[in-house]
């Protein structure tokens, strides 16, 4: 054997080792309790964060099709959650359905041919900070999965000011490029709960999509900046890309299609120019942008539940 492959070899085996202490026991039963009959399944996937040393849970939603015992590869979405659908990741968990790719696929029952990764982001206090949202939420917010039908969807927020097509903000020095208590914190647990998931499950490695909305916009565009060679395209959703993170995802030619609510209040549309503008003028052949000039913060509703969304991720292959 050459050394070369032993040394592989054995980071390999350290970097298996490393998992299963992560993911324990309890998580592989869950995996090898799969489904074989064919139908969609959601499943809640244990491990330990590395951040407080507590276990948690993320949702891994698994396509009508899916066999473990078949040869087929699928492609794979990581979802970033926004702020409101922070906790614990236990009984708190299920506040990660309200919106996304789950929701679309596990609650309107839209059949999406990938694996899903939905984990949820630590509260960071954020529930002491008087945010309305979070501090009067409750679980009757939380959508069900019906036996027949689905539920009906909720209303678009009200969006009473007129579309402007505001200016794009010219110096962005002075912006900070995330927001506080973010998904930036966690990161060694994103990557842990994708390598588990890549690892046990038929993945397509070539075709990992990460997308998120508002905070989870924003912790899309610094993930994909850290860690380039990853995603296969990155969708972020009413959240920016602060141009100091642009260089390695232009250099990397990751595709990108960001979105954006012309009359959003909470994440003007006026600060979405600059990262964009800096992709093309690295060179950056693949930058989509949609504003929907009618709508405000929620705009994800419309992309989540959009089928062209979805069949741009397919075309897309690292």
């Amino acid at each position: 054997m050459k050394p070369v492959n032993l040394i592989s070899r054995l980071a390999t085996f350290r970097r298996a080792i490393a998992l299963c202490a992560l993911f324990g026991p309890l998580s592989m039963v869950q995996a090898a309790d799969t489904d074989h009959r064919g139908e969609p399944r959601l499943e809640r996937i244990s491990y330990t964060s590395s951040l407080d040393k507590t276990e948690r849970d993320f949702f891994l939603y698994l396509p009508r099709g899916y066999n473990p015992k078949s040869d087929k590869k699928w492609p794979v979405i990581l979802f970033l959650h926004g702020n409101g659908e922070r906790g614990n990741g236990k009984d708190e968990l299920d506040y990660v359905l309200i919106h996304g790719p789950v929701y679309e696929a596990w609650i309107q029952k839209k059949d999406l041919p990938f694996i899903i990764i939905s984990p949820q982001l630590h509260m960071f206090d954020m529930d002491k900070r008087g945010i309305s949202y979070i501090d009067n939420r409750s679980p009757a917010q939380i959508p069900e999965r019906l036996t027949e039908g689905v539920p009906p969807r909720e209303p678009f927020f009200a969006t009473p000011q007129p579309m402007s097509g505001d200016a794009a903000q010219v110096d962005m020095s002075l912006i900070p490029p995330l927001l506080p208590e973010g998904w930036d914190k966690v990161e060694e647990d994103l990557l842990s709960i994708i390598d588990t998931v890549q690892s046990r499950y038929r993945t397509d490695k070539n075709r990992l999509y990460l997308t998120g909305l508002s905070y989870g916009g924003f912790g899309s565009w610094w993930l994909a900046s850290q860690h380039p060679d990853r995603f296969a395209a990155i969708a972020p959703v009413v959240g920016w890309g602060h141009p100091s993170y642009i260089g390695p995802i232009a250099k990397h030619q990751i595709p990108v299609w960001q979105f954006a609510g012309g009359r959003d209040q909470t994440v003007p549309i006026q600060y979405f120019y600059p990262g964009l503008n800096r992709l093309e003028q690295l060179g950056h052949p693949q930058v989509r942008f949609t504003t929907h000039e009618d709508m405000g913060h929620d705009a994800w509703r419309r992309v989540y539940r959009s089928d062209d969304f979805y069949h741009w991720l397919l075309d897309q292959s690292r």
